[in-house]
């Protein structure tokens, strides 16, 4: 068993941003060289979360609408009374209770065994950010 780390770095325009990394996944997976095992994504930020779901324009826009109605920014938020890093961003931390911080994708031959139309995401929840961070770990056989 073969165990590899890489990191995606990205930039994030908008408050909610929603990025197909798909590519990059399947970038660093083919450098390893491995033919089966598992890809582990995670995401660094406690206000940027990994999904697995369908790249359409329409229904990205769908869940960027979604995000905003189910936790309003404007919200009356304890967290922001007094927020850390000077950002009111309950929202998005909010936001992330019902989303996930990591997925495993399962792969053989050296291909990702994602369906037909799943992508994998990384969905902003407080942006834009000059950068958030992605986590590969890589594990398998050649």
């Amino acid at each position: 068993m073969s165990y590899h780390i890489a990191t995606i770095s990205c930039r994030t325009e908008k408050p909610i941003d929603i990025i197909d990394i798909t590519g990059d996944v399947r970038s660093a997976l083919e450098k390893t060289g491995l033919r089966q095992g598992t890809v582990t994504v995670l995401s660094r930020h406690t206000t940027a979360c990994i999904n697995i779901n369908e790249q359409e324009p329409r229904l990205v826009q769908d869940m960027v609408t979604f995000l905003k109605r189910l936790v309003p920014r404007d919200g009356d938020y304890q967290h922001n009374l007094e927020p850390i890093d000077g950002r009111d961003n309950a929202h998005a931390h909010l936001i992330g209770l019902f989303m996930n911080s990591t997925e495993t994708i399962p792969f053989a031959e050296g291909r990702m065994l994602l369906g037909e139309w799943q992508s994998i995401f990384l969905v902003e929840l407080d942006g834009p950010r000059n950068e958030r961070q992605v986590l590969l770990q890589i594990q398998g056989e050649a």
